[in-house]
C-alpha cells in the first residue's frame, strides 16, 4: 500500500475499530475529490469518522446539524449591512471549510438541500450576485438516518448523483465493541489522533491520483458495466455518464492507495457497488425479486467479462 495512504488509514483506525474497509473507501473518495453519503443509524461513528479525517489531514472542519428550520443562507452564507462601515459584508456559511459534516441531510427542507448540493457541484457560492470560491480542497460527508422517516425530505435522484459513494458503517463486531469500550473509559481517542498529512500534501496526492493511467480496456469495461445497468429489465434508471466518471475516478484512487500507477479491473470491481447503489432506480418488481439494489449490481458484475490485465500498465 502507498506509504502516506497507509499512515492516514492507520491513524483513523485508532478511533474507528473494526471498520477498515469503510475507512479505506472513504479515503479513496476524498483522494478522488468526491463527496461521501453515509446512511446509517445514530451512534455508529459517522461523526467520529468525519472528525478523524479532518484532524489526520489538517483540514478546516465545520458541522451543520440539519433540521427543518435550517435555511439555505445557513449553508451558503449571506450579506448584511454593516452600519459602522456603511457597506454590505458577506458572512460565511458552513460550507466555507475543507471538510463539512452535513448531519442528517434528509431532515431539512428541499431548498436547503438543493443549496448544499449546488455548492458541492460548483465548488463556489454566489450570494447577491457575487461569487465566492470555496477553500481547496472541499469535501462533504453527509449522513442520513434510514430509520424513522417522519419529517424527512428524501434527496432527489439528481442530488444523490452528486455523491461519489454511499456507504453504511454498521454495528461493530464483538471484539471491536469491547475495544471501543476500553478506549473510552478514561479519555477520548479523537484527542490522541495526530495530523499525518497536511492540506497541501492531500492536494498533491489528489493530483497524483488524477494522473493514474486508465487503459482503454478499463474504460470500455466501465462503459459495459454502466450500459448493463441501463439495459437491465429490473432497473428503470441506470448509471449516468457522471456516475461512470465517478467509477473511473475512484478506481484511480484505489490503484493509488494500493501502490500502482495504473488501474486494473479489481479497482473498478471493489468500488462499483458503493459508487452505483444510490444511482440506480429499481422498478416495483425488483423490490420483490431482490432484497436490495446491490444484488442487481452484483449480478451485473458477474455477467460482464473482465478485461485481460496483461500489459494494462502500458496500454
Amino acid at each position: 500500500m502507498n506509504h502516506k495512504s497507509q499512515e492516514v488509514i492507520d491513524e483513523i483506525k485508532k478511533v474507528m475499530k473494526g471498520k477498515d474497509d469503510v475507512i479505506k473507501k472513504a479515503f479513496m473518495a476524498i483522494l478522488a475529490q468526491g463527496h461521501i453519503l453515509l446512511e446509517d443509524i445514530p451512534g455508529v461513528g459517522k461523526t467520529t469518522l468525519a472528525l478523524a479525517f479532518s484532524k489526520v489531514m489538517g483540514l478546516d472542519f465545520n458541522r451543520i446539524q440539519f433540521t427543518p428550520d435550517v435555511v439555505a443562507s445557513d449553508v451558503t452564507g449571506f450579506t448584511m449591512y454593516e452600519k459602522e462601515q456603511g457597506t454590505f459584508i458577506f458572512r460565511h456559511g458552513a460550507v466555507m471549510c475543507n471538510l463539512l459534516l452535513a448531519d442528517e441531510i434528509n431532515r431539512t427542507s428541499s431548498r436547503t438541500q438543493a443549496a448544499l448540493l449546488e455548492v458541492m457541484e460548483e465548488k463556489k457560492v454566489t450570494v447577491d450576485g457575487k461569487t465566492y470560491p470555496l477553500p481547496v480542497p472541499f469535501h462533504v460527508i453527509a449522513t442520513q438516518n434510514p430509520v424513522g422517516s417522519y419529517g424527512t425530505q428524501l434527496l432527489p435522484q439528481s442530488q444523490l448523483d452528486r455523491f461519489m459513494i454511499k456507504m453504511s458503517i454498521g454495528y461493530p463486531d464483538f471484539q471491536s465493541q469491547v475495544e471501543i469500550l476500553k478506549d473510552r473509559q478514561i479519555e477520548q481517542p479523537l484527542d490522541l489522533v495526530r495530523e499525518v498529512i497536511s492540506r497541501e500534501e492531500l492536494i498533491e496526492m489528489q493530483q497524483e491520483v488524477s494522473r493514474i493511467h486508465v487503459s482503454d480496456a478499463i474504460l470500455e469495461y466501465i462503459t459495459h458495466l454502466t450500459e448493463a445497468t441501463r439495459e437491465h429489465p429490473l432497473i428503470v434508471q441506470g448509471i449516468s455518464p457522471r456516475g461512470a466518471l465517478a467509477i473511473s475516478k475512484i478506481a484511480k484512487a484505489n490503484a493509488f492507495v494500493t501502490g500502482r500507477d495504473y488501474v486494473i479491473p479489481e479497482d473498478v470491481i471493489d468500488l462499483f457497488i458503493d459508487t452505483c447503489n444510490h444511482r440506480i432506480i429499481l422498478d416495483q418488481k425488483s423490490k420483490i425479486t431482490y432484497e436490495r439494489s446491490h444484488h442487481v449490481l452484483e449480478e451485473i458484475l458477474a455477467e460482464i467479462k473482465t478485461p485481460d490485465i496483461q500489459g494494462m500498465a502500458m496500454n
